[in-house]
């Protein structure tokens, strides 16, 4: 009887798990316990209590107004942010019912309902952000006349978060356990039996309490931004965004204003003012054009579609960004604000991992592998090679391969003829039977292919049998 329940086993608590996952609506959920120490099925009502709603997010305070203003005579700023607002608090959970007996008429195990969980006050409670300080840009002729200027740029407090809503508890039994009688057959026949089964109840779960929303962020102080002018600055046009082609046809110019870091922000101003102690000083104004000498031979309207990012450097030179998949051999130099950036020649990525093995030749010393490049850009590309040379050990009767050169090939051992490379593998430090002709080889070349600041790497495989020498 035993090995007939273990092998009903897998099968019952397959049921059970499958059964757990189904709504709550009166469906039966499996107990470890009767009377007889079987398997019975515990019955569950819908009657758990509710899970209640989150609290909702507080509002973020609002930022205070940015000012823009001329020294010289008194003047009263409040610029400050906004006080974050409350998350709300999560809902209390509703009690389940519980005023019935559950166990009364019932032949099977049974769940009292399950309280229900608080709302959270977390994600939906959180309280609102401060609002930050605004800033304020002064325009000046005398450092002195700032003291003039008083200033309040406090950022707003920050809200509270929600508190999590109350769980509420389970139900519990009215009686733990009661004995039913079920009988079988037919009165007076010899196959009539009766049994006592006792059932038992098991007292709900209690509900979760939510979590507590988290507090929002204060707000920062405003900043203080000084220009010794009395001329408005011009907007910056530090970057620009242009096709490769609109460079051939006309020079570009672009701009900035050069800022320097300074402390000490509050002793500028009138005393008591609030604003952040590190500010901004207006230093000067940064201009540089570009002009675009183009030698590539592919004329330069082929990269109509191709964009490029221009920017300009505090050296007033103007930085190029070409694409990730366009290799640019380029130099530049800067000679009264004018940036004369000369394009010698662009490959495509794709062009740049196009080598294959053409030859294995020779053996002994003379071995040698060679390759193509069957883009034909190998004289623009600088080209490494990393080598894993591994040989069947014929002589000691192993079938497995055994390493017996794994680095990089010394330059002196590569020769290059327009776009072939020759590798002189017979001359690398490796014993004499691992080059000589009947052996079996499996070699991994690694190119590592570069130009300025882009490089790539291409992986080739060989294996095969070293020819014998003609």
């Amino acid at each position: 009887m035993f090995k007939d329940f273990t092998r009903k086993l897998p099968l019952i608590l397959t049921f059970c798990l499958f059964n757990s996952l189904l709504p709550a609506a009166a469906t039966d959920v499996c107990s470890t316990e009767n009377g007889q120490g079987g398997f019975k099925i515990a019955q569950r009502y819908n009657q758990d209590g509710d899970r209640e709603s989150n609290g909702r997010a507080g509002r973020d305070g609002r930022s205070g107004q940015n000012q823009t203003i001329s020294a010289g005579s008194p003047v009263n700023l409040d610029l400050s942010g906004t006080n974050g607002e409350d998350g709300e608090d999560g809902e209390n959970a509703s009690r389940p019912r519980c005023g019935r007996d559950f166990s009364k008429n019932a032949n099977k195990n049974i769940n009292a309902p399950d309280g229900g969980n608080g709302g959270n006050g977390g994600v939906g409670g959180k309280g609102g952000d401060g609002g930050n300080g605004g800033s304020l840009t002064v325009y000046y002729t005398n450092l002195a006349d700032l003291k003039t200027i008083f200033v309040r740029a406090v950022g707003g407090e920050s809200g509270r978060g929600g508190r999590g809503g109350q769980g509420t508890a389970g139900c519990n039994c009215h009686r733990r356990s009661w004995e039913e009688k079920t009988c079988t057959g037919t009165p007076g026949s010899p196959n009539y039996k009766c049994t006592n089964t006792v059932y038992r109840c098991y007292n709900g779960r209690n509900g979760n309490n939510g979590s507590n929303g988290p507090d929002g962020k204060r707000g920062s102080l405003g900043t203080l931004s000084i220009i010794n002018s009395q001329e408005p600055l011009v907007n910056d046009t530090p970057t620009r965004k242009v096709a490769i082609s609109q460079l051939g046809s006309e020079q570009l110019t672009l701009s900035k204003n050069k800022w320097l870091q300074r402390q000490g922000a509050v002793s500028l101003l009138a005393a008591g003012s609030i604003i952040a102690d590190e500010y901004r000083e207006f230093e000067r104004r940064l201009e540089g054009t570009l002009k675009l000498i183009w030698q590539e031979k592919q004329p330069i309207a082929n990269f109509a579609n191709q964009t490029v990012i221009l920017s300009l450097n505090n050296n007033q030179q103007i930085e190029i960004a070409f694409p990730e998949d366009m290799w640019v051999d380029s130099s530049a130099k800067v000679e009264d604000k004018v940036t004369e950036f000369t394009v010698n020649y662009v490959i495509p990525q794709q062009e740049v991992t196009k080598l294959a093995v053409s030859e294995f030749a020779d053996a002994g010393q003379n071995l040698n592998l060679k390759l193509v490049d069957l883009a034909g850009k190998s004289d623009l590309i600088n080209t490494q090679f990393k080598i894993k040379y591994r040989a069947r050990d014929k002589f000691s009767g192993s079938s497995d391969y055994q390493t017996f050169y794994e680095g990089d090939i010394p330059v002196t051992l590569i020769t290059r003829e327009y776009n072939r490379f020759t590798l002189a593998l017979g001359k690398l430090k490796m014993p004499s039977d691992a080059v000589s002709s009947g052996t079996n080889v499996e070699i991994e070349v690694v190119a590592i292919r570069s130009l300025g600041e882009r490089s790539a790497q291409q992986n080739l495989r060989w294996q095969g049998t070293i020819r014998k020498s003609k």
